[in-house]
Order: structure tokens, then C-alpha cells, then sequence
């Protein structure tokens, strides 16, 4: 006995002294991130400003160091912002040492009006002379449109541009429900409030496939506008070579002008090396866009400006409460906008939406400070890749909408969704649940029973309540009848480009030029922009990212794409009750 306190005393001491070995190195591994995060890269002279994007590009990019970090491979994949990649081509327009850009992007992770913005931004830049290259070993076509606008676009001699068009692939989940023996009881209001159609059909409905066959075409119309522009190729030539499946080579892709040269990556960096006057036996002098937007911009003006202009960020799906890591909530959110709203030295407040929407209650939430803001200073809203649903709701008060013509938007809209899962419960797992109530109705809304017809009307009168609200909202935010808005709603899904023509939207721009109008606005020249809600401390995020790493690790490495599909679902189960919600997630490719 003697010897087994012993023993345990030394395995306690031992565990002890590892762990407290592991804290240290963890520690340390936290400080050089966090050092090397903070350090300001130097740019040298004749250099390219790298620009490849195979980061996932979010509005606005976490602070936290530790973003992405993954605890089982030890390796981190950190987001990008879009502000960020914005103001590095900005700031390299001006920079002497930056003499062009070389983009290498296969595949983007990123939305179709975040792509647009990008390639906006990349024409402005082409203003300073300064040149932009571009090779891959293949483009998909979102890659390509970005690219579309270079100098010399270059590709690997086994490539492919990929150029057949756009689809669009839409999971139902209906049979698998009864599989399961679970009811999903559905009000909605809007013949094309189509988020619950995967749960009640097996097959689209000819609303929702007109809809999704309307932006989609509006932006498959768009692109290839842009591309035939860029590369002096007729529309109709670039829609015959997709009906057709004519590029299926680099040889093709030549032939057919939509590329310039076929070459190898050290061809292109030798290529690199003769515009930079740089020598062949030296190497390329090359900054990374992330690393480059943290070089501080020459100022345009000495001091600093007293006047602001607000970003306010509403990016993720919008949620009651305060909300997590890429959600909108509510009150978080209604916070950051009653901030700017009293600050004084704030003279105009830019709404960056980019959301599907959510909770009908927690936009309503926004809607109302959104609202309190108007009446006192400009509030501009710039549309990044989906602003509709509960999206559009909380843009309807501002005194202008920007979006770009591939933004999804609109889906104005209401629906209701309950689960009743007593058969699964019953018959596959063998559950059973007795209800206790003190009046007939107490238990309104249980998943273990299916709603009574009364239940249903009760449920109809909330959907339909909230949607005459929000057709309210909008047409007194857009100065339209209630009549007019509501031929347009019923929750029909818009690109930018339709949105325009409709009323929906004002004008087509991005998030540079959304802050430049809040500034004419307000009567300001000198101003400096301050971006809201403020971002978490990097270590209370660090715990939170440590469990979701966790959790992605352990379903989406395996699933893939399906694991966006389930995540889908998840979030819609998760929110039982009214939401305002876009049909699905839409990912243009």
C-alpha cells in the first residue's frame, strides 16, 4: 500500500509538471503568433503586389491571431477582409515601390459581389499605368472573370479555363424527414418564400425555379458583359463557346482569345522579373496582399481628422441576443448602430450588409435604431454578396442602397417552421413524452405533437402580421406603395441587377464608394473611418475558436460540401418560429 501512494503521488507530480510544460510552450506558440501577426512587413523597391486569394474573404477579418487555427494539425487558415485587400490596391496605386500586380487565383472563396468589388478595384488601379499579370494552372470561371481584366493572362500548358455557364443545385430533405419520422409544419407568406421548400417537396417549385433561373441568368449576363469587354470577345461568342463546351485545353483557350500566353510559373516569374527591371539571377520581389495592407498609407492629410465616418458590419445570419462569432446579433448589433448614432464626432454611418437574414424579432430590432439614425445623420448601406430577407429589412430605412449587380437581395418575405418529431421519437428510438399543462394551449409550439388547425391559424396570423410590417418598412423606406412593394416581395429572391430596375436598390457601387457618399452626404472632405461593432479580445476569442476548431475538425474535414448543406439545415431547424431568411445558401462558381 505503501508503494501505490507512492507511485500515485509521482504519476500526480509527473501530470503536474507535463502540463504545466505544455501551458509554457502553448503560451509560447500564442506569442510568436501574436508577434508575428503585429509585424509590419517591408516593402522593397521594384516590387509586385501579390494578389492570390485562396483564403476564405470575409467583409471585415477577426483581429484574433488565432482565427482559423486548427489544434489538431496545428496549422491555421486565417480569413481575409475585403477592406483590407481593398485598401492594399488602393494604397498601391500610390505606392512608388509597387510597380504592377500578378494575381494567381484558381478557385476563390468568395462571394460574386465580393469578386465584383475586387475587379473594381483592379480597374481603378490599371488608371496608374501600372501593369497586371495573371497565370494559373487553372481558372474556374469566378476566377477567370476577376482576372479577365489583366494586361497578359497566362496559363500552365496542361490548364483549362473553365467556361460552361452557371447551375444551380438545390438539397431537399423531405423524404429524409419521413425517414425519420419527423413533420415539419410550415407557414409561410409569399408564393416564392422558398427557404422551407426543402423541407415540404421533393423537387423545386416552378416559383422558386423561375426566381433562381431569373438572377442567376442576370449574373451569368453580367459576367460574360464583363469579360467580353476586358478581352474584346463578343458576347455571343463567349455564350456559344459554353453552350458548346469549346474550351477544353490551354490550346482552346488560346485559340479562342481568352488567354495570352501558355507558359510554366518560372516562364511567368522570369516575365515578372523584365517588367521590375529586376536581374533574372536575382529574386522577385514580392508582397502578399495581407501582409501589404498593413503597410500604413501615405496621408493625405497632416493630422488627425476629427470628423468619422462609421462602418458598421452586419455580416452572418441575423439572431436574437448578442449573437456569436459570424452572426448578426440583434442587440449587439442595435448597440453598435445607437453608438454612431450619439457619437458626435460620427457625422454619417455606413450599414455593410452581408446576410440572408434570420430572425424577424431581431431585425425588427435593428430596423428600429437603423431608423433612430437616419433622423439625425446620413446612413448609407453598401450590399456586399447577400443582403436580402431579413438583409433588406434592415437597409430599407437608409437614405441610399449601394449593391453590386451580382448582390442577392430582396426576399421580402415570412415563414413560420415547427418540427413535430413524436413519430421518430416513438417508433425509431422508442421515446415517448407525456405533457402536463395547465391550459389548452400551453404547450403551443411542442415538437413531441403536430399543431391543431387553430395552432396553424394562430401561427398564419404571426407570419402574416410580420409581413405586413416589413412591406411597411419597405415602402416607406423606398417611398413606394405597400401594393408595389408587395408585387416585387412575396419573397422573391433579386440579383442587384433586377433590384435596381425595381426600385430595390439606387445605384450600383461598392463599400470605397458607399463611404465616399455617406462623406458628400454629411458636407465632410477630412475624415477617417472607424469600424463597428468592435472587435472581441483576441483571447476570449481564442477560447471560443478552440471549441468550434474542434467541432468543424471533427464533421466538415470529412463532409466537404455536405457540410455546408448541413450546417444549412442546421441553422433552420435551430430556429424554430418567424424568421425573415433568404431560400438557401447561394455560392456562384
Amino acid at each position: 500500500m505503501k508503494d501505490f501512494f507512492k507511485y500515485l503521488l509521482a504519476t500526480i507530480v509527473g501530470l503536474f509538471i507535463t502540463g504545466f510544460i505544455t501551458m509554457l510552450i502553448f503560451f509560447g506558440i500564442i506569442g510568436a503568433i501574436m508577434s508575428k501577426s503585429e509585424k509590419v512587413v517591408e516593402v522593397k523597391e521594384n516590387s509586385v503586389l501579390l494578389l492570390k486569394l485562396d483564403n476564405p474573404i470575409v467583409d471585415r477579418a477577426s483581429n484574433n491571431p488565432f482565427e482559423g487555427f486548427d489544434p489538431f494539425s496545428m496549422s491555421a487558415s486565417r480569413n481575409i477582409g475585403l477592406n483590407d485587400i481593398l485598401k492594399a490596391i488602393k494604397n498601391a496605386t500610390d505606392d512608388p515601390k509597387i510597380k504592377g500586380i500578378y494575381i494567381e487565383n484558381r478557385t476563390i472563396p468568395a462571394g460574386a459581389a465580393t469578386i465584383e468589388e475586387i475587379r473594381n478595384a483592379l480597374i481603378k488601379f490599371k488608371e496608374s499605368g501600372k501593369f497586371i499579370v495573371s497565370y494559373c494552372d487553372s481558372y474556374t470561371q469566378k476566377s477567370y472573370y476577376l482576372t479577365s481584366i489583366s494586361d497578359k493572362i497566362m496559363l500552365n500548358p496542361e490548364g483549362i479555363v473553365e467556361w460552361t455557364g452557371l447551375s444551380s443545385e438545390v438539397m431537399f430533405y423531405k423524404n429524409a424527414f419521413e425517414k425519420l419520422g419527423i413533420e415539419p409544419q410550415i407557414i409561410r407568406h409569399g408564393k416564392f418564400k422558398s427557404a422551407v421548400e426543402p423541407f415540404m417537396l421533393d423537387k423545386m417549385s416552378p416559383e422558386n425555379r423561375e426566381q433562381i433561373s431569373t438572377y442567376m441568368g442576370s449574373i451569368w449576363n453580367h459576367w460574360v458583359k464583363g469579360i467580353s469587354e476586358g478581352r474584346n470577345i463578343s458576347v455571343e461568342q463567349l455564350k456559344a463557346f459554353a453552350d458548346g463546351m469549346v474550351i477544353r485545353n490551354a490550346k482552346s483557350s488560346f485559340d479562342n482569345g481568352l488567354i495570352d500566353s501558355i507558359v510554366y510559373k518560372d516562364q511567368v516569374i522570369d516575365y515578372l522579373k523584365s517588367l521590375t527591371e529586376t536581374p533574372l539571377k536575382d529574386d522577385l520581389n514580392a508582397v502578399e496582399v495581407a501582409k501589404y495592407a498593413k503597410v500604413p498609407a501615405q496621408k493625405k492629410h497632416k493630422g488627425l481628422a476629427k470628423n468619422k465616418i462609421a462602418v458598421v458590419y452586419a455580416s452572418g445570419q441575423i439572431v436574437d441576443g448578442n449573437g456569436g462569432a459570424g452572426e448578426v446579433g440583434g442587440d449587439n448589433f442595435a448597440r453598435a448602430i445607437r453608438e454612431a448614432r450619439r457619437d458626435s464626432t460620427i457625422k454619417a454611418i455606413v450599414l455593410r450588409i452581408n446576410s440572408p437574414g434570420g430572425s424577424a424579432l431581431a431585425s425588427e430590432v435593428i430596423w428600429r435604431e437603423v431608423a433612430l439614425a437616419k433622423q439625425v445623420k446620413p446612413v448609407v448601406v453598401s450590399m456586399g454578396d447577400v443582403a436580402a430577407s431579413g438583409g433588406y429589412y434592415i437597409a430599407a430605412p437608409a437614405d441610399t442602397i449601394l449593391a453590386s449587380p451580382t448582390t442577392i437581395t430582396g426576399s421580402i418575405g415570412v415563414f413560420g417552421m415547427y418540427f413535430n418529431v413524436k413519430e421518430g421519437m416513438n417508433k425509431k428510438l422508442g421515446l415517448t413524452v407525456e405533457t402536463v399543462k395547465t391550459n389548452k394551449n400551453s404547450d403551443f409550439g411542442s415538437p413531441f405533437r403536430a399543431m391543431t388547425a387553430e395552432e396553424k391559424a394562430v401561427a398564419q396570423g404571426f407570419v402574416e402580421e410580420i409581413y405586413q410590417t416589413f412591406v411597411n418598412h419597405v415602402a416607406e423606406g423606398r417611398s413606394m406603395s405597400f401594393e408595389s412593394v408587395d408585387n416585387i416581395g412575396q419573397g422573391r429572391v433579386w440579383s442587384g441587377a433586377n433590384a435596381i430596375g425595381i426600385g430595390l436598390v439606387d445605384q450600383f457601387a461598392g463599400l470605397e464608394r458607399a463611404i465616399e457618399i455617406a462623406a458628400e452626404k454629411a458636407g465632410i472632405d477630412k475624415y477617417r473611418v472607424t469600424e463597428l461593432p468592435k472587435m472581441p479580445d483576441p483571447f476570449e476569442a481564442l477560447i471560443k475558436d478552440l471549441t468550434g476548431s474542434a467541432k468543424v475538425w471533427l464533421l466538415g474535414a470529412e463532409a466537404n460540401e455536405f457540410y455546408d448543406a448541413y450546417e444549412n439545415m442546421k441553422r433552420m431547424v435551430a430556429n424554430p418560429g418567424v424568421q425573415a431568411r433568404i431560400p438557401y445558401d447561394i455560392e456562384i462558381y
